[in-house]
């Protein structure tokens, strides 16, 4: 079966996530805009996964826990899951990797906990935009050993991407799979970094603002709906 798509969404937990991105009102939107799967892919964070895939079912939305990881080279990582347990390993890995520098939300913004009732019920008060001591070359076995996937984000963006970044592809880079932002760039890059032709290339929004969550343009066919079987799909080409 073929279902639509948009697997990089940031709630109010990501402090350059507007306030309205709250679980509800993410789950909500998707459904509006007719989506099949989301994920929610907080900077260096899972915390706002559980409401969300709850709030998601409820409005006959799925959805897979996540986060865009910051590795150590500054270079950004979505990393998604096959279930809550995994994806709240990896974040407890992640925040002990990651510097401790208090948040000041008038500079970078509020960074919001939610429960399952769309409740604030806390604030994470270390900076999540900050870097990680998780080099890019650990990503794909932190993620595979806990059933996931790791998928460099927005490879065609000039800042804290892995292209940018590092300035080329590792030749011993494992990724199978890559989030390009502007699909009208990708032959150029098919043609730059050879890479990229053995992966599923894949485009979501980045959203963090309600209106930016993508419209129900882009798919992937699975073998069934379950989390397992979608990472499966994502997995190759």
């Amino acid at each position: 079966m073929r279902l639509t798509y948009d697997l990089h969404i940031h709630s109010c937990l990501s402090p350059c996530g507007d306030n309205d991105m709250t679980p509800a009102n993410i789950a909500g939107m998707a459904a509006v805009k007719g989506l099949d799967i989301i994920a929610v892919t907080d900077h260096n964070s899972c915390r706002n996964c559980a409401p969300a895939m709850k709030m998601a079912g409820e409005y006959g939305v799925i959805a897979l826990p996540g986060m865009e990881l910051c590795t150590e080279e500054e270079v950004h990582v979505v990393c998604l899951f096959p279930d809550l347990y995994a994806a709240m390993d990896f974040d407890g890995y992640v925040y002990d990797k990651m510097l401790k520098i208090p948040n000041k939300e008038k500079i970078f913004g509020e960074q919001l906990l939610y429960n399952d009732m769309d409740e604030i019920i806390g604030r994470e008060p270390n900076l999540l935009l900050c870097n990680t001591s998780i080099r890019f070359d650990e990503v794909y076995t932190l993620t595979e050993e806990r059933g996931g996937i790791m998928i460099p984000a927005h490879v065609d963006k000039t800042t804290n991407s892995l292209i940018a970044n590092l300035g080329f592809i590792p030749p011993d880079s494992q990724f199978t799979c890559a989030e390009v932002k502007d699909l009208n760039k990708l032959d150029k890059l098919l043609e730059t970094h050879l890479y990229l032709n053995e992966c599923r290339i894949i485009s979501n929004s980045d959203a963090h603002y309600l209106e930016h969550i993508n419209e129900p343009e882009h798919s992937i066919d699975v073998q069934t709906t379950s989390a397992s079987d979608i990472i499966k799909a994502l997995k190759f080409k």
